[in-house]
């Protein structure tokens, strides 16, 4: 396989304020996919400008042509699978079938309790997610669903004329797991990783290569305990959470070499975050734009 480079776009700026521009750059410099984050509000941007991802993608789906369009990610903390979907069958159809769907499990973040609830256990948002995840697929799929479950309940709920992309959009499932691992076994078109965040603070590059060596050697024993096969299965890193943190963003050689040994661990897609000032995300403009037009072909 070969490795895509994608980007992630954060929410951040006011549409005709540079929203617009870094989405259409992002497909004029020929990413395969520009993503953004589905947060009511994330870390150090919490008390800024921040925006919604499902009317940022409509306007970005309305603004380009050709690049996939995505979240990376979407989770049940403030979602509804029935609501959801008829969002992304709209979506699906603006586009033009351009949209992958990124989702995960949630956090314990800002969106954990910003509708007034108490935050779940890592147990409980495991137990959602795997409600979440197949009655998304089911209402993506079919016309009318009826469903009962623990978490959430669907009463002949319509999606008529269903996905543009049939039998429905993809589905890119964030699991390190073995409960999510066996959801992008299952339903995934792609699985995504960040890396181990435990290493992120003090651990190094050639420990986080380990564990995703690892990460990677458990998805390929759950597809097999699942009867999948992992040849049409795409493998994600979102960069910017290992211990590398944005060193591979510092020059074209520097991103060639981070991406060249993880394309050894067998992932198919980079995405790298699009230049922020000021945040965990800064990086020269001029250098990330020459890795996105020319590191690609270094890496076929």
């Amino acid at each position: 396989m070969s490795l895509h480079l994608s980007t992630v776009i954060l929410p951040y700026r006011r549409w005709n304020e540079g929203g617009r521009t870094a989405w259409t750059r992002a497909e004029q410099l020929g990413f395969r996919t520009a993503y953004t984050y589905d947060h009511l509000s994330w870390r150090s941007f919490r008390d800024g400008p921040w925006f919604g991802a499902v009317p940022t993608l409509t306007a970005a789906a309305a603004a380009t042509e050709r690049i996939r369009l995505g979240t990376l990610v979407t989770s049940p903390n403030f979602r509804h699978p029935v609501t959801l979907a008829k969002e992304l069958i709209s979506l699906d159809d603006i586009s033009g079938g351009r949209v992958t769907l990124g989702i995960g499990a949630g956090g314990s973040g800002f969106d954990a309790t910003a509708l007034g609830q108490e935050p779940w256990t890592p147990r409980e948002r495991a137990d959602r997610f795997a409600e979440f995840v197949p009655l998304l697929d089911r209402l993506l799929s079919e016309d009318a669903v009826s469903y009962e479950g623990d978490f959430y309940s669907a009463h002949e709920a319509r999606n008529i004329p269903g996905c543009v992309q049939r039998p429905r959009l993809p589905f890119a499932v964030a699991a390190t797991g073995p409960r999510g691992m066996r959801l992008a076994a299952r339903y995934g078109q792609a699985w995504v990783t960040t890396g181990d965040p435990k290493l992120y603070e003090n651990g190094t590059p050639e420990q986080s290569i380990q564990a995703m060596r690892g990460q990677a050697e458990k998805l390929a024993d759950t597809c097999a305990e699942v009867g999948r096969d992992m040849t049409g299965l795409d493998r994600v890193l979102l960069t910017g959470f290992t211990p590398d943190r944005t060193g591979p963003l510092q020059s074209l050689n520097a991103f060639v070499d981070f991406a060249g040994r993880h394309a050894e661990l067998g992932f198919t897609e980079l995405v790298i975050h699009w230049p922020i000032p000021d945040s965990p995300f800064a990086a020269d403009e001029k250098v990330f734009e020459q890795i996105a037009m020319e590191a690609p072909t270094q890496l076929r």
